[in-house]
């Protein structure tokens, strides 16, 4: 099986963590790597100096050279260009890396038994520890599915699930950092205010998100790890009990309920 050439329409943040893990694990396993996008010039030139990509001023240029071909414009794009991408597919494997655009959504818009998959990937990929959800789509073969691995494990780890699955989880997989970082500001905020400089404080709260993450990385449970932290009746019991009298729970899972129905909107 010959190694597969891949071109990223789009050249944003995603799109660079996806270029530089396939740089950093994969350059033995691929090609060539294309990437174009018409809005940015300067991003095509930042990538072609750093990892040695082939810049192209339109995706047309190169399409007929790829093999795996990267949707990675914002899912508000994806109508048109699939409008446009479809006179030009011949076999390639089409993946987007979208909110919202799931396989479905793909086939519907490109020519019958085209092969398509989905990633959602978060923004940990940029360090190269996404957990990665992804999909296929019907038309599929193996040869499809090595190429899919070589791009979710550029990144981090990950995990295949179904089309709905994704678009359940979204909310938790991709959006969740942003929930997490919110919380990481406040504690933050409240630790200047207690007199710590604000570098000691960033220092500080991230040492202990980093610690919390290792604990669980370790494989044991939040629940059990929390009633660790937490005596009865003592200080950690009594902040726990403002959170959970504020609701921070139930506002957590409404978060995630707003963050998937608007990802669902975009499609």
């Amino acid at each position: 099986m010959k190694n597969p050439s891949i071109l990223f329409i789009g050249a944003g943040r995603m799109a660079e963590a996806i270029i530089a893990g396939l740089h950093k694990t994969s350059r033995d396993q691929i090609e060539k790597v294309y990437v174009s996008n018409r809005s940015n010039p300067k991003r095509l030139q930042i990538l072609a100096a750093k990892f040695g990509v082939i810049t192209v001023q339109h995706w047309s240029e190169a399409i007929q050279d790829v093999d795996v071909i990267v949707l990675a414009m914002p899912p508000e794009q994806h109508e048109t260009i699939l409008e446009q991408l479809k006179n030009y597919v011949d076999n390639q494997f089409i993946v987007t890396i979208a909110a919202g655009i799931g396989p479905s959504f793909l086939e519907a818009r490109l020519p019958s038994n085209s092969a398509v998959g989905w990633i959602m990937p978060n923004t940990a990929a940029e360090v190269g520890h996404s957990i990665s959800l992804y999909t296929y789509g019907k038309a599929v073969t193996e040869r499809h599915k090595t190429q899919m691995s070589l791009l979710v494990n550029s990144v981090g780890k990950a995990q295949l699930c179904t089309e709905q699955d994704i678009h359940n989880l979204t909310a938790v997989t991709g959006s969740a950092p942003a929930f997490l970082y919110l919380f990481v500001e406040s504690l933050i905020d409240m630790t200047e205010k207690l007199g710590v400089t604000k570098e000691t404080s960033q220092k500080l709260v991230t040492e202990m998100v980093i610690g919390s993450a290792e604990m669980l990385k370790a494989g044991k449970s939040p629940e059990d790890l929390r009633e660790q932290v937490t005596t009865p009746g003592g200080a950690t019991a009594e902040g726990l009990k403002i959170l959970s009298n504020g609701g921070f729970q139930h506002l957590i899972q409404e978060a995630i309920v707003a963050t998937n129905k608007k990802a669902k909107g975009n499609n």
